[in-house]
């Protein structure tokens, strides 16, 4: 009976898990595609990094009005539209051999992407009961894990057999069949009733949301401050993770194939990470893995940047991408169990705009700073940086007094508006 129980407890979560993974593996294919689609248009490796500022400016583009619309319609329906805009789109690619045409197209997919993760994350934690989701989480851990290593191996394959604009043919395909799974979901939302102005976006109606999340932010000054150091953690891995390539090259004197095998052993330390964060996730506490997994981050980071070796730069990759399954498994816990539902599109959207920020002037402070100063200063100052933040964020989540943000009763309040 336990076990019928179980199995009818994550039915639902089960088929979400499937649908993202599909679409996980088929991202990797697209990005890998796209970038060889460009780069063979343009024979130009800067065209090729113009794709990775499209990212954010979509993000900058997108949530400053995104959470409005999000928190005001039905999710499970938004992310069924938004699968099957981004597949219509990206089988667009195939047709066109303009690079500003590609830019474009690859602009409104990554609007695209924005608005649904924001909407997922708020329909995830209404599926969930909170305690499926510290599961939930390592499991899609995993799953994002065996993408990154699989999904390139993936790539490479399709091209062998085909070609690019095949393997993009396939993650059009691939978040179709995402957006039909989605379909077999629960309407969670079904019996909500709507204002015929709820529809209706208007710069008056944004800027009182931006006032709804602002006084939520100064009446849950604890919960915003976990979540604004934790992105700025993120924050400070992309603009670390810019330089990767050339600090290998330049500061270590890495081979190709040398790097290519450093790579390769930060992939096995991500896998290694999920599996045991999925194995023992339920007898470990939530601010432990925010706090020491953060720790443990920025610690790579330091071994790397002060690696003398190939040996220790290795070992600083691996306690990287290890540790990472547990600070982000445990940081989208919290931000569930804490964040009120009802106006998780708005919080989430306002804060990933100011994280984008953050990414691109971080960025390009550490790349300027690289290019007149030193790559190893730059890295090594990066990381301290790091250590700092996650040294702080260590101690606001394992503080004694704000235990019951992490206790299986955080999350029962939610905020009506």
């Amino acid at each position: 009976m336990r076990f019928k129980h179980v199995g009818a407890s994550w039915k639902y979560p089960a088929i979400l898990l499937c649908g993202i993974g599909i679409s996980n593996f088929g991202a990797w294919v697209y990005f890998i595609a796209l970038n060889l689609i460009v780069l063979d248009l343009t024979k130009s490796p800067l065209a090729v990094a113009g794709l990775f500022m499209v990212k954010p400016v979509a993000v900058l583009l997108t949530n400053v009005w995104a959470g409005s619309v999000i928190d005001r319609m039905n999710k499970r329906n938004l992310m069924v539209t938004l699968d099957l805009f981004r597949a219509a789109f990206i089988a667009l690619l195939a047709f066109t051999s303009s690079i500003w045409v590609i830019y474009s197209l690859v602009l409104v997919i990554n609007m695209a992407e924005a608005m649904f993760g924001t909407t997922s994350r708020t329909y995830i934690t209404k599926l969930l009961t909170i305690e499926q989701r510290k599961r939930f989480n390592s499991l899609r851990s995993l799953i994002d894990s065996g993408a990154f290593l699989i999904g390139p191996a993936l790539a490479g394959l399709l091209f062998l057999i085909g070609t690019p604009v095949v393997a993009i043919y396939i993650n059009a395909l691939a978040l179709v069949f995402s957006g039909v799974i989605t379909l077999f979901m629960p309407d969670l939302e079904k019996d909500d009733s709507y204002r015929p102005t709820d529809h209706r976006l208007s710069w008056n109606i944004v800027k009182r949301d931006w006032g709804i999340v602002l006084n939520y932010s100064r009446k849950s000054a604890y919960v915003m401050l976990i979540y604004f150091l934790f992105s700025c953690m993120v924050v400070m891995e992309t603009a670390m993770d810019s330089q990767e390539a050339a600090f290998a090259k330049a500061v270590l004197f890495l081979s190709d194939s040398d790097y290519g095998f450093l790579v390769s052993i930060a992939g096995a330390g991500i896998i290694a990470g999920a599996i045991v964060n999925a194995l023992f996730v339920n007898k470990m506490r939530t601010s432990y893995m925010i706090g020491l997994g953060s720790v443990f981050v920025s610690l790579g980071y330091m071994i790397y940047a002060l690696s003398p070796s190939f040996s220790i730069a290795a070992m600083g990759f691996f306690v990287i991408a290890f540790s990472l399954a547990f600070a982000n498994t445990g940081f989208q816990t919290f931000y569930q169990n804490n964040i009120p539902v009802d106006i998780m599109g708005r919080v989430g959207s306002l804060f990933g705009l100011l994280e984008a920020l953050l990414v691109i002037m971080a960025t390009v402070i550490v790349g300027v700073s690289a290019h007149f100063i030193s790559i190893r200063f730059v890295v090594v100052s990066g990381s301290m940086v790091m250590v700092a933040l996650s040294l702080l964020l260590c101690v606001l989540s394992m503080w004694p007094l704000k235990s019951r943000y992490y206790s299986s009763e955080a999350g029962m309040t939610e905020e009506k508006v």
